[in-house]
């Protein structure tokens, strides 16, 4: 198996340092590529792994209106690590007859491997779908400073596109793609069985996208939330990497209130690999049920 390129790991971490300032420093680790696919009625889904980051429970990410020691509390319940917060970076294939198309493209770590795996070269991908400009989520548009994905239009919320072009830390990526860019008004279909929904709060334009094939449902909800963990038994919590925190706080116990009444399936893509199952009510908060479709 083709190993992760530590020169790409540099660069992914430098990208992730450059936009989070003021966040302490995340650890990203060797991540192997990986892709698991499933069938959402006549569509091919395949969950596309691209990195990892590990956040220390310094008060400065998560909680930030509470302690380390009251966030350590909730990862020990949930056995996880105390210390620390772990966070992947995956992206979503959608494949269709007559249509390649990638929701975000994380760091640009192993997701180019991932899509071999997953049987697709980057001039396959004709339309890339972005839910928000953070360079964990557009890193991957640009390689060796070219196109990654040459043959693809790159779609993005208006509202997103005008803060990711005002945002001096994305100004090198913004060059690259900026005459492959096609805004889209929040809201409006964007591809076949696709469509966009405003999820506020985590920066200006924030949208997710709703994959519909007959009967069969997947909501990628972008950065709703993060953490597996803190994200569903705390989603009040404040979040550093939120631009408008009362609003992303508000968003984000909605959209989980809706998704556990509907059991409808999601796709996370800061959630652990593949980032695909359901939102369930947990007495006064939600806990993650994955799904065994992918594989």
């Amino acid at each position: 198996m083709k190993r992760f390129n530590p020169t790409i790991r540099l660069t992914a971490m430098t990208v992730l340092m450059g936009f989070y300032q003021g966040v302490a420093m995340a650890q990203m680790p060797a991540q192997q590529p990986d892709a698991k696919s499933f069938k959402l009625g006549k569509l091919d889904i395949v969950a596309l792994q691209d990195a990892q980051f590990i956040k220390p429970n310094d008060g400065k990410t998560f909680g930030l209106d509470h302690s380390p020691a009251e966030v350590g509390e909730l990862l020990r319940a949930a056995g996880a690590p105390t210390d620390t917060i772990t966070l992947s970076v995956d992206a979503l294939l959608v494949k269709s007859k007559t249509s390649v198309v990638l929701i975000d493209t994380g760091v640009g770590g192993a997701l180019q491997d991932s899509l071999t795996k997953a049987g697709v070269k980057p001039g396959d991908v004709n339309e890339i779908l972005i839910t928000h400009s953070h360079p964990d989520h557009i890193g991957g548009l640009v390689k060796d400073g070219k196109l990654a994905f040459p043959n693809a239009t790159i779609r993005m919320s208006d509202v997103e596109w005008d803060f990711a072009k005002s945002n001096k830390d994305a100004a090198d990526i913004v060059k690259v793609i900026a005459d492959h860019v096609k805004p889209f008004k929040a809201g409006v279909q964007i591809a076949p069985g696709i469509t966009s929904v405003a999820l506020k709060g985590h920066t200006p334009g924030h949208v997710g996208y709703q994959i519909k094939s007959g009967e069969e449902r997947l909501f990628d909800i972008g950065d709703t939330v993060h953490s597996s963990i803190i994200s569903l038994a705390k989603p009040d919590w404040a979040l550093a990497f939120d631009s408008d925190k009362p609003e992303a706080e508000q968003n984000r116990a909605k959209t989980l209130t809706t998704l556990a009444e509907d059991h409808e399936m999601i796709f996370a893509p800061h959630f652990p690999f593949p980032g695909v199952g359901q939102i369930e009510k947990d007495g006064d908060h939600f806990k993650w049920v994955p799904s065994d479709k992918p594989r």
